[in-house]
């Protein structure tokens, strides 16, 4: 699981994305109505996807992040004495009991490019009074849109075949 949070002047976003075994992503995003610090952020991003792991009943998990500080409290090797952060650092302990196995890494931000963009995107929505957006797709092209537009040749040769007589012939 990938996670992380954005807190900018447009707003608070975390996301998160559960990557399975086989390569599946589940990517979600929240924009947060409350203010909070980007630490803040980093852990309702954390917890987002750790909720998220548990309802689909995960049991083994990594979580990966960009945030230096949160894996190493949560790893218990840095301290903090934050009245604000202390909560969320109780409560990710607390959720870190229901897996069987669970792992923390820190990756650099460039590693976390996915989790990163979701969080940015929610931070940057301004939308109203709502508390769902239809998600949005995400797709991969493999190729420009514009060859998917060729024109049928009248001949019935293939589109390259002038190209090619031209490069064989020089006519």
């Amino acid at each position: 699981m990938f996670f992380d949070g954005a807190a900018n002047f447009k707003g608070v976003g975390i996301g998160a994305v559960l990557v399975s075994e086989i390569g599946q992503h589940y990517p979600i995003s929240a924009k947060l109505s409350f203010p909070c610090t980007n630490n803040m952020a980093e852990y309702e991003a954390c917890i987002f996807g750790l909720k998220l792991a548990i309802d689909m009943n995960v049991q083994e998990l990594v979580v990966i992040g960009d945030s230096d500080l949160l894996v190493h409290r949560v790893l218990g090797e840095w301290a903090t004495k934050n009245t604000k952060i202390l909560p969320y650092l109780y409560y990710v302990q607390e959720l870190m009991n229901r897996f069987t196995k669970i792992e923390f890494k820190h990756v650099p931000r460039i590693q976390n490019e996915f989790a990163d963009a979701l969080d940015t995107l929610s931070s940057m929505i301004q939308h109203p009074d709502k508390n769902f957006i239809d998600p949005i797709p995400v797709g991969i092209h493999n190729q420009p849109a514009y060859c998917a537009h060729v024109e049928e040749e009248t001949d019935g040769n293939p589109w390259f075949h002038d190209i090619k007589e031209y490069l064989a012939k020089g006519e």
